[in-house]
């Protein structure tokens, strides 16, 4: 399971909007500096993102909320995402290297190939985001904001 902590926006009638940003663990280790992830995320711009989902339980905002996806499902979005274009791209470029001569016509075919590829890969991800396999859950939610005190004894 892969969880993220995420914060919550807007609760209302057991939808809760949330927001979750890219994970502040990257750059504590001890190879940030030789680290070709760590120096992306200190170039790029700060990713916010902000998911819809279903909770029961009346939250407010600024709550904390731990949000997880299998990691099958996840491996196999991936999947489809990065290896369905390739293979289009090779199988039509494959079969029109058999029939054309030119490399120019083989090189458009392959780029359609990919683009197909493409569009059937955003079809498989239409049906599958039907299936609530693939939707995120919350795993845990934190206490509210307001609940939290510290005390200090002197």
């Amino acid at each position: 399971m892969v969880k993220e902590w995420a914060t919550v926006i807007h609760w209302h009638e057991g939808r809760a909007l949330l927001r979750y940003g890219s994970s502040s663990g990257c750059g504590s280790c001890q190879a940030r500096a030789a680290c070709g992830s760590y120096l992306l995320n200190k170039i790029g711009p700060e990713t916010v993102h902000q998911l819809e989902l279903p909770v029961a339980q009346p939250l407010v905002e600024g709550q904390k909320v731990e949000v997880g996806i299998p990691e099958n499902n996840l491996l196999l979005s991936a999947m489809l995402v990065y290896l369905t274009p390739l293979i289009g791209l090779f199988i039509v470029a494959g079969i029109a290297s058999l029939w054309l001569s030119s490399e120019f016509a083989i090189f458009c075919s392959g780029i359609v190939g990919g683009a197909l590829g493409f569009l059937f890969a955003k079809k498989v991800a239409t049906w599958w985001s039907k299936d609530e396999g693939f939707e995120p859950i919350v795993l845990q939610i934190g206490l509210p904001p307001h609940e939290l005190k510290v005390q200090f004894q002197e």
